[in-house]
């Protein structure tokens, strides 16, 4: 309509410009096209042609069956980047476009978005390791094919990096003790550890503190709380889960990526889902990792005069050594070395239940292994060869013994010994005087 007013000479070609939203020469070469050719000038010239980038049918084919059957349940953005890490035929394909080619075969999502409740938004700490958020997500992991597993993880607020996670049967301290040592050996010490208000961390947050957590001004430590106390990590305890809310969003991605790859190596035991796990991390901190606003890293190093990682992260308890060198443990006794068998005995020891398994002494910054204490020696008593033999005892062993003997024999002890309600007992005045 435009064009057929320049042509009857009703609007100039800058009039006509302001109204198309054009350039006047992109307006002339319309109306040029307009004037030769009618309105099929202005059909494009690609119409009806094949679109050089378009996916070929072959591969639309090939993505559809994979969605179908090794990467079943993948979400297209995680289906893409397997597709482009595939060793065997690798292919790099965009996520709108593997999204376009799955809703063109009626291949719906395994997902769908819901709306993000409103909330306020809080900043990343500025450096890395300034706080580490943890918590343990219980979810059916194995999909049927294994039992139930909690993963506990640690990520760190100002990157989104991983810093460790392992897989363990139920939310406990001793999966709270491997992560804190995989970020304590890959990374450093955290300035302070975000958490909610287990019972890992607090002992019983809504109870009055006893007379001497009051008199030593502190709460009585839990086995992490103890650890952490040691190392000088602070401990902050969030008042709702969407208070740490990174780390509650990457268990929603990781119920989604992790469960598709457990899925697809047929993963059905723990072991191997940690195995698969420590494949994975690198991979998510890679993907999803994020540099922090200032460069620099706040980790900590291991303390010089602290002893290893294996021997903070573990349980402790207290014992007394025994004059013979020995401690008490679970119902048995374990012996110390020689090397310190002497100088602890009577001593106050800690007694550390590592990860592995292994049990250690430690006093005064020395630790030292623990082993199995030798079986105490059987006391050994006279016996009385010369005590009345019972008549069945005289039979020989093929003869049965009379099943109605008759009443025993008084024997001398009991003739000697008063009965219960003998009136010596009864009435001691009547008791005869010694001579």
């Amino acid at each position: 309509m435009v064009l057929a007013h320049i042509l009857a000479d009703e609007l100039t070609l800058e009039q006509a410009a302001t109204y198309l939203r054009l350039s006047p020469r992109q307006v002339r070469r319309l109306v040029e096209g307009f004037r030769a050719d009618g309105a099929g000038a202005l059909v494009h010239g690609n119409r009806g042609r094949r679109p050089a980038n378009r996916v070929d049918d072959a591969v639309a084919r090939r993505v559809v069956d994979l969605a179908a059957t090794t990467y079943a349940g993948f979400n297209p953005v995680h289906f893409a980047e397997c597709l482009a890490d595939d060793p065997e035929a690798p292919l790099v394909l965009s996520a709108r476009t593997v999204r376009r080619i799955l809703a063109g075969a009626g291949v719906s999502p395994p997902r769908t978005r819901r709306r993000a409740p409103g909330h306020r938004r809080r900043e990343r700490m500025p450096r890395e390791g300034m706080l580490v958020q943890t918590d343990g997500s219980r979810h059916d992991w194995l999909e049927g094919r294994g039992p139930w597993l909690t993963l506990v993880g640690g990520i760190d607020d100002a990157t989104g990096r991983v810093t460790g996670a392992t897989f363990r049967a139920a939310e406990d301290a001793a999966g709270y003790f491997a992560m804190l040592t995989a970020t304590a050996r890959r990374h450093g010490l955290p300035l302070a550890l975000y958490s909610d208000r287990h019972g890992i961390f607090i002992k019983d947050p809504h109870r009055p503190p006893t007379l001497t957590e009051q008199l030593m001004g502190q709460r009585s430590f839990t086995q992490v709380g103890r650890a952490l106390d040691a190392l000088g990590v602070r401990w902050i305890g969030a008042g709702s889960p969407q208070a740490k809310g990174r780390v509650e969003r990457l268990w929603g991605t990781l119920q989604d990526r992790l469960t598709s790859e457990l899925r697809r190596a047929a993963i059905a035991t723990p072991e191997d889902a940690n195995d698969l796990l420590a494949w994975y991390l690198p991979r998510h901190n890679r993907r999803f990792a994020v540099p922090a606003a200032d460069p620099s890293p706040a980790w900590r190093p291991w303390p010089d005069d602290a002893p290893s990682p294996e021997a903070v992260f573990c349980f402790h308890y207290r014992r007394t050594v025994a004059n013979d060198a020995t401690l008490a443990w679970a119902g048995r006794s374990l012996a110390l070395p020689a090397s310190v068998a002497g100088s602890w005995r009577g001593r106050s020891v800690v007694l550390q239940e590592r990860l592995d398994g292994s049990l250690w002494a430690s006093r005064a910054g020395v630790c030292v292994p623990l082993a199995a204490a030798p079986d105490t020696a059987p006391v050994l008593r006279a016996r009385d060869l010369d005590r009345p033999t019972r008549v069945t005892e005289l039979l020989p062993a093929t003869e049965p013994a009379d099943p109605d003997p008759g009443p025993r024999p008084p024997s001398a002890a009991s003739a000697a010994k008063p009965a219960r309600r003998h009136p010596w007992r009864l009435y001691p005045a009547v008791r005869p005087k010694p001579r």
